[in-house]
């Protein structure tokens, strides 16, 4: 096939509508478009039912109106993702309206004490709430529910007393006036103060330490008590909060209006209620924004008015918003508690993939494929003393290092490697290695990207991300399995990430998904920048300079290939394919003392799973229903390394067929007239003698030169 039609066919198995949606689920801004988009369906239904519904004068109308209701979803907004409740906002709200009125009619303050007064006696009613749900533990649904009762029994018999004197009394003043049919450029001025109020309340929710303690509270008390958060004082000021914000609501009904009665505000609880959840705030506690609480509030808000202005009864829109909130609740329930689930049954998609057929490897045949014993009576070193050494490497005093599950790099040394020692701890899982110039071991380890170890032992950070993908919806910026590595003789760090969907626990079903994952990435130490040369990459694993500098040697694992691409010369940045078939899942690539190259199957294809690769439908329903130590799997009870030259032919293998000594072989390295194993699941490092090579040849020397030549700057 030629690399464009295999770019064509990436670029199809790249896209699927479950991948699509997956991703999107994943994503915490997409959780409010069903209800943006049913507040905008409403909208239009009411514009186009309703004559004038769509005019800029009804519009400002519906802004004035709705603002008010608006502060007290808001406050409702927060208790909620405390992980509480405050059912008495529309008493608050009431028994507020009435101060405002008291404080001017009857007390006849100026506006500049009357409005500070009103926000006073708003904090003190949310104060009542807060000391007894945060300081005295109360429930609050019970707590709230009887402050409801309370204030709004004190609403009602102060009205019977004061409503007269507010309907005969009236207050000049322009400010009152402004406050209550005035204008910000042209927007009423209740709605911009709602605006402005949100603003502040999402920089406070989402970028301030009380939003963030706020936040963890309501996901878990427990643990929010056990980090250190002072979980009573920050319930204390939520319920405050609440209380003003009504309270702030208060004042603007109140310079509407000019009145108060017995039905001010009630309903308004269920209301905001119904709004908060209906946007995405969860009754659970712990996840909402307020943007969502005025995407709930405008849905309840724009369907009450058409309704009423539709001339349905009032009882049939209490129904409806009765109706609305048990599904709403019904909703948030179910889907807090399966979102993981359901993201999980669509987040794998098995795509088609045709290998290409795999070369036989029957004991005896002419080819050099055909099994043998060469490894089984490998030595062994480090016996039960490493933890799956992904990748060996040996440095110029001949020191011997295995990168471990772990998280350690082990270092074996001394005329039989006697000696073990922890050269240093990076955490993450340490994958492939690589010397530098300045000898020291770089090193990728998936889950953390690419860091360093000084001769010394001293651990560096090398990058940990590259440029972020402009047309994904996933931020992939973040390396998230980086593999395999080595370095340009221009000190450039080339390295696989073989998978930006999986992590090294879930590594397998990319391979099973058998989709362009994967990428390639270069660091530049000079410029100390990071970037993405190859994107959409099946699974890149090994990498290996070539011998001359001028190219990249990259095993695909999910495809079974190796490919080239071009550093330097006419070709540069163009993607080849090297070895087209292979008898197994290559892994790592090194460089051998004869000009070729060493490569290490970690798998051997077998008929079935060559089929399996053809039948994405079997394979979910695999990753569905079969238990994972169950799966489908190319044989891994065999051990197998190859050689090949530059031109992509295989020389020679090397095979342990029981799997004893060295199954799941992942790396190996030449040195010195010796060849040492690496394997993912191996309990020791392998080594056998090469017969015919150059015995004095390592990698270090080979590459970057003499220790001498070196100080004074030339390569070798």
């Amino acid at each position: 096939m030629s690399m464009a039609a295999d770019s064509w066919t990436a670029s199809v198995r790249r896209f699927s509508p479950r991948l699509l949606l997956s991703e999107l689920l994943l994503k915490q801004w997409f959780e409010p478009v069903i209800p943006f988009t049913v507040m905008i369906a409403l909208w239009l239904y009411f514009a186009l039912t309703i004559p004038d519904y769509a005019t800029i004068q009804n519009t400002l109308s519906l802004l004035r109106l709705f603002a008010e209701f608006g502060f007290v979803a808001l406050a409702m907004g927060f208790c909620l993702i405390s992980g509480g409740i405050d059912l008495s906002v529309g008493a608050i709200f009431a028994f507020c309206n009435f101060s405002a009125l008291y404080f001017l009619f009857v007390l006849e303050l100026p506006v500049s004490l009357a409005i500070p007064a009103t926000l006073a006696v708003g904090a003190a009613l949310g104060s009542v709430n807060g000391l007894l749900i945060g300081f005295l533990k109360t429930r609050p649904f019970l707590t709230t529910l009887v402050t409801l009762i309370i204030l709004r029994a004190c609403v009602n018999l102060l009205n019977t007393s004061y409503a007269q004197v507010f309907a005969t009394n009236s207050v000049d003043s322009d400010a009152w006036d402004f406050l209550g049919v005035g204008s910000v450029l042209g927007i009423p001025i209740n709605a911009a103060t709602l605006f402005v109020v949100l603003l502040v309340c999402h920089i406070f929710l989402s970028r301030s330490r009380y939003g963030w303690h706020l936040t963890a509270i309501g996901a878990s008390r427990k643990a929010a008590r056990h980090a250190g958060i002072r979980v009573r004082l920050i319930l204390f000021f939520t319920y405050v909060l609440s209380g003003v914000l009504c309270a702030a609501s208060g004042i603007f009904y109140a310079a509407r209006q000019s009145s108060t009665d017995s039905t001010t505000g009630v309903g308004w609880e269920f209301q905001a209620l119904t709004a908060v959840v209906l946007g995405g705030v969860s009754l659970a506690g712990g996840k909402g924004t307020v943007w969502r609480a005025m995407i709930g509030a405008l849905i309840v808000f724009l369907l009450i008015n058409g309704l009423v202005r539709m001339g349905i009864p009032g009882y049939v829109t209490s129904a409806v918003i009765g109706i609305i909130l048990l599904a709403a609740v019904g909703i948030d329930v179910k889907w807090a508690k399966n979102r993981g689930k359901a993201i999980q049954k669509i987040y794998v998609n098995p795509a088609f993939v045709a290998l290409s057929p795999a070369p036989s490897v029957q004991v005896g045949a002419a080819s050099p494929y055909a099994q043998n014993d060469r490894l089984i009576n490998a030595q062994a070193i480090g016996l039960n003393q490493v933890e799956g050494p992904e990748d060996v490497i040996l440095d110029r005093q001949d020191r011997l290092y295995g990168s471990t599950r772990d998280g350690n790099i082990i270092r074996f040394s001394g005329p039989n490697f006697e000696k073990r020692e922890v050269f240093a701890h990076i955490g993450g899982r340490p994958l492939g290695m690589q010397f530098d110039r300045d000898e020291n071991l770089i090193v990728a380890v998936a889950g953390m990207g690419v860091y360093g170890v000084k001769p010394d032992g001293e651990v560096f950070k090398v990058t940990d991300e590259t440029n972020r993908t402009w047309y994904k919806l996933n931020d992939d910026s973040r390396l998230r399995m980086a593999d395999d590595l080595d370095i340009g003789p221009d000190g450039k760090i080339y390295f696989s990430d073989c998978t930006t969907r999986y992590e090294m626990t879930t590594n397998t079903l990319d391979i099973l998904e058998a989709r362009p994952n994967g990428r390639m990435v270069c660091y530049d130490p000079k410029t100390k920048t990071t970037r993405t040369i190859i994107n959409h990459f099946y699974f890149p694993n090994g990498v290996c300079v070539s011998h001359d500098g001028k190219s990249l040697l990259i095993a695909s694992t999910s495809l079974c290939k190796i490919f080239r691409y071009w550093l330097a010369g006419p070709k540069r940045g163009q993607t080849e394919i090297l070895i087209d078939e292979l008898p197994g899942n290559p892994d790592n690539i090194n460089r051998a003392s004869d000009g070729n190259y060493w490569l290490a199957l970690v798998g051997i294809r077998t008929p079935t799973f060559d089929l399996a690769a053809r039948k994405p439908g079997f394979r979910l329903r695999m990753v569905k229903q079969v238990p994972t130590d169950e799966w489908l799997a190319p044989a891994l009870n065999h051990g197998c390394v190859l050689k090949f030259n530059e031109q992509g032919e295989a020389l020679e293998s090397w095979w342990d067929p029981t799997g004893i000594s060295h199954s799941t072989l992942t790396s190996m390295r030449e040195h010195k007239g010796y060849l040492y194993l690496g394997g993912l699941e191996n309990n020791r490092i392998g080594r056998i003698k090469l017969d015919g090579v150059d015995q004095t040849w390592n990698g270090y020397d080979a590459y970057w030169g003499a220790k001498s030549r070196v100080q004074s700057g030339v390569k070798g």
